[in-house]
């Protein structure tokens, strides 16, 4: 049992340490560019290579089950427990700056993107993803950047002042910072993508020996691993107050956003780029089964989002959640 735990914990400690070189220099990336626009785009798709490493590696080897697995388990990872472990930061004396809640009105396009691509990815499933499914996934994703990049048109001008103060102050020290954050960036993929492989060899060798569903175990141990470079994001910038909290949020529904379109369109390139063009990731009893929980849970999830004010109390439901989600994976794995 040793022989299979070892090799598991030593990548899983790699893919840790990497991720959180990964998000050290997005992190000062986005201080950089700054605003929703960054949480959304540069910090959600920085914080996905992650899990983009470890779904690449399990469909190399056929590990679709393994794949699909990873990514539903970072939705339901970080929709319920990284939200609440934010908020219970955010609220308390945990953050610098403590506030009564954090207010949410301005991610209306996220909730509803988010709630629309869950329920889009679920659906399509049924009947297994295609070269097709790709390409509409890529163009949900595609339409969300330009969103995204409309809404930041629009604040950018009532920011251009200070920004351009901000540069004339400190040029030099602004170019050494983005030189550093770029070569801890550059690290971090680096190592994810080095230590994806071996991990997800470990994971199946972990299933095959103790009779555990690989779907289950990459639901419930991946996401250890791909989403640590969100988890230290939200951390770092919910103790900054509401500012920080508000990019906080912006990194979690821009990057389960882009779990739902860009991450499972990568799964579906990769699978054909190794098999061939006709490829069918094809739907399985349990993969539905964790499809059906994780779409229901983001959903429960988003409840307390539509009233645009997070607090202490949401903060806790969606740590239910989470409990919830978890305790489903032993009801629902297969015997």
């Amino acid at each position: 049992m040793v022989n299979y735990y070892l090799p598991l914990l030593g990548w899983l400690a790699e893919l840790l340490v990497s991720s959180w070189l990964l998000s050290e220099g997005a992190e000062h990336m986005s201080e950089r560019w700054g605003g929703r626009f960054v949480g959304r785009t540069l910090l959600s798709i920085a914080t996905t290579l992650p899990e983009i490493g470890i779904v690449i590696a399990a469909t190399k080897v056929g590990s679709y089950d393994a794949a699909i697995g990873s990514a539903l388990g970072s939705n339901l990872f970080m929709m319920t427990l990284g939200l609440s472990v934010m908020l219970v930061i955010a609220t308390t004396r945990l953050s610098k700056a403590p506030q009564k809640y954090v207010d949410v009105k301005e991610f209306k396009l996220d909730k509803i993107l988010l709630a629309m691509t869950a329920v889009i990815g679920a659906v399509t499933f049924l009947d297994g993803y295609n070269f097709y499914d790709a390409l509409l996934f890529s163009g949900l994703f595609g339409s969300y950047l330009y969103f995204a990049y409309r809404e930041m048109r629009r604040e950018k001008e009532s920011e251009r002042l200070s920004v351009e103060l901000h540069d004339a102050l400190k040029p030099k020290k602004m170019r050494k910072h983005l030189l550093r954050s770029l070569a801890l960036f550059a690290a971090g993929t680096a190592g994810i993508f080095f230590g994806a492989e071996p991990f997800i060899n470990s994971l199946e060798g972990l299933a095959s020996y103790s009779g555990v569903s690989i779907v289950m175990l990459a639901i419930i141990i991946s996401p250890i691993a791909g989403e640590m470079p969100e988890k230290i994001s939200m951390i770092l910038l919910a103790r900054k107050g509401s500012k920080g909290a508000s990019i906080a949020v912006a990194n979690v529904l821009g990057s389960k956003i882009v779990n739902n379109t860009l991450l499972l369109a990568v799964v579906i390139f990769a699978a054909i780029a190794y098999r061939g063009f006709g490829t069918l990731i094809a739907n399985t009893s349990v993969l539905e089964d964790q499809m059906i929980l994780v779409t229901a849970i983001t959903g429960a999830a988003l409840i307390p989002m539509f009233k645009n004010r997070l607090d202490f109390r949401a903060g806790i439901f969606l740590l239910a959640l989470y409990v919830v989600g978890i305790a489903f994976q032993f009801v629902i794995a297969p015997h």
